[in-house]
């Protein structure tokens, strides 16, 4: 009888080309994968993977059970998903994904309440801005700033939050220092083009960009004076150390959307940690649109 288990195995080798990035997406050391992929070639009495140079190819036996493994694998999906859905404790984990500064800028204060409030929670915050696939249950919950709504994916379940500005910032004391008409430089995060603005405000921006990793590299670049640099208005707000660019408007960067996939929103822990979320993303509106308080 072939185990599931093995499946996923063959499942990651397959998508990531490697055993290493599979390994690392399953948690689990280098040896475990191949031992798993030996079981399941053993157990089919068939080779399932080719060893390149440049990683593991897919034969045609390989081939042939790619399709039926994704089958098992949504079959799995579901089956946890309806079980899920039917849990009505309030115990047990609560997996939450969100783009990093949401949480270290944003929310965190509010989780800490949440847990206070229900302990018997196990919340595990997923701080990332790469997308987690909540069909498949590597989230239970999502909180994604949507630029376009027909882009949400019909299978999930979206509750519209509060819309999100970004302003122009740079340091107090850089702007103090500058010179007249002096350009100052574009702080941006790696993979992103340099804003599509020739001035920010008051202030001429000079064409060689400064580059970071991350957003939180970007923010502390902009509090050292290395140059300006297009942030959310919660967290540029938020910096005493800097201050919003002379003349620059604030842009609309989008809509927050709280994410749920359809059986897993019947938990109780979701349905809590969902209408209390809610209600906070409400009290941050103001900060997130980059109103000044009580504006």
């Amino acid at each position: 009888m072939i185990e599931w288990d093995d499946v996923r195995y063959f499942l990651a080798v397959a998508r990531g080309g490697s055993v290493r990035t599979a390994a690392a997406r399953l948690r689990v050391n280098h040896s475990t994968v191949l031992r798993r992929i030996a079981q399941l070639e053993a157990r089919l009495g068939a080779q399932m993977f080719e060893k390149l140079p440049s990683g593991y190819r897919l034969t045609e036996a390989g081939q042939d059970i790619l399709e039926f493994a994704a089958q098992m694998e949504a079959s799995s999906h579901r089956l946890e998903t309806r079980i899920f859905g039917r849990d009505q404790g309030v115990r047990g984990v609560l997996r939450v994904t969100m783009a990093p500064t949401l949480a270290t800028h944003l929310l965190m204060p509010d989780f800490a309440e949440f847990a206070r409030l229900h302990p018997e929670v196990e919340m595990e915050i997923l701080s990332s801005d790469a997308p987690v696939n909540l069909t498949n249950r590597e989230a239970d919950i999502a909180l994604r700033v949507v630029h376009d709504r027909t882009t949400l994916p019909p299978n999930l379940h979206g509750l519209k939050g509060p819309e999100l500005f970004d302003g122009v910032y740079l340091s107090r004391d850089r702007l103090a220092a500058r010179d007249a008409g002096e350009a100052v430089r574009w702080i941006v995060k790696n993979g992103a083009a340099m804003p599509d603005l020739a001035r920010a405000g008051d202030i001429r921006a000079a064409g060689v960009p400064f580059r970071t990793t991350d957003a939180g590299a970007q923010i502390v670049a902009a509090r050292q004076g290395l140059g300006m640099a297009v942030l959310p208005c919660f967290v540029g707000d938020a910096e005493p150390l800097l201050v919003r660019a002379p003349g620059a408007a604030l842009h609309r960067h989008g809509t927050l959307w709280l994410l749920t996939q359809g059986e897993t929103r019947k938990t109780k822990r979701v349905r809590l940690f969902t209408a209390f979320i809610a209600r906070r993303l409400a009290a941050h509106a103001s900060r997130l649109a980059g109103m000044p308080p009580g504006g």
